[in-house]
């Protein structure tokens, strides 16, 4: 089985962040990661083929700082990867990306396509619906739990109330939460074959995509303004002199907990 895993770098979550002059991400000045929900789509193909055989090729869209995060992810296991980079791309939204990345993706001809549900700096979760639209392809979304047999997938859908249970022929898109598996750690075989693994750099011209199309210029949204999160303020202390209870509940009331 063909498998594409989505990867996304990402400024890491547990530090701080903040936005440049055009509100886009500051990267340069970021602590960038992987990802953490497309490490457990990385070890769900990687799982997926150790059952079934095949090929699991890693497909990031970035500047020239996400390679650091593609060798990592190669370094989990997977074959070779395919690295979308052009200045041109800097800003542009999810649907720009989502054109990109099936552009790229129709050169590689999967069978299935693994993504994260989501990523830590858009959370938006609209990503793998948008590519199995643009590539005609069915869309099993927010996988707690994925079966393969043949060409048929199984998949139980995590939702609020529990599961749905929905099934679609290859190809498809398949997007999964942290609930789905473990991601193994690399070993230090694994980081050392990852510095001699393959990754094809594609450009905007390479995937037949017009520099307006992408970008800031090409974007079919825009922020407008932002505010930083408000500083952490003192919480409220009570001294129980005997009627802690009663401002306890007088307090959780103001706040209208209860």
């Amino acid at each position: 089985m063909n498998i594409v895993v989505l990867v996304k770098q990402v400024p890491d979550s547990g530090a701080s962040r903040s936005l440049g002059a055009d509100f886009s991400v500051d990267r340069a000045s970021a602590s960038n990661v992987i990802n953490e929900m497309d490490e457990y789509a990385i070890e769900e193909a990687l799982k997926i083929k150790e059952a079934h055989g095949g090929e699991v090729t890693v497909l990031t869209m970035g500047p020239a700082s996400a390679s650091e995060s593609i060798r990592k992810a190669l370094s989990m296991g997977p074959d070779k990867a395919v690295h979308v980079q052009d200045d041109a791309l800097h800003g542009s939204c999810a649907v720009a990306t989502s054109k990109v990345l099936a552009e790229a993706l129709k050169t590689l001809n999967a069978d299935l396509i693994l993504a994260g549900s989501e990523s830590t700096d858009g959370r938006v979760q609209v990503m793998p619906h948008m590519l199995a639209e643009r590539l005609g392809i069915a869309a099993l979304t927010g996988a707690r739990k994925l079966t393969v047999d043949g060409s048929q997938l199984t998949v139980e859908r995590q939702t609020d109330e529990g599961y749905e249970v929905v099934t679609a022929a290859t190809p498809a898109v398949v997007s999964v939460w942290d609930t789905i598996n473990e991601p193994r750690y690399p070993s230090f075989k694994g980081i050392m074959a990852a510095k001699k693994k393959p990754v094809q750099t594609l450009s905007l011209a390479d995937l037949g995509v017009a520099a307006d199309e992408v970008g800031a210029a090409g974007a079919t949204s825009e922020v407008l303004s932002f505010t930083p999160r408000p500083s952490r303020s003192a919480g409220t202390k009570i001294t129980d002199e005997g009627d802690g209870g009663t401002q306890l509940v007088a307090y959780l009331a103001t706040e209208k907990f209860v």
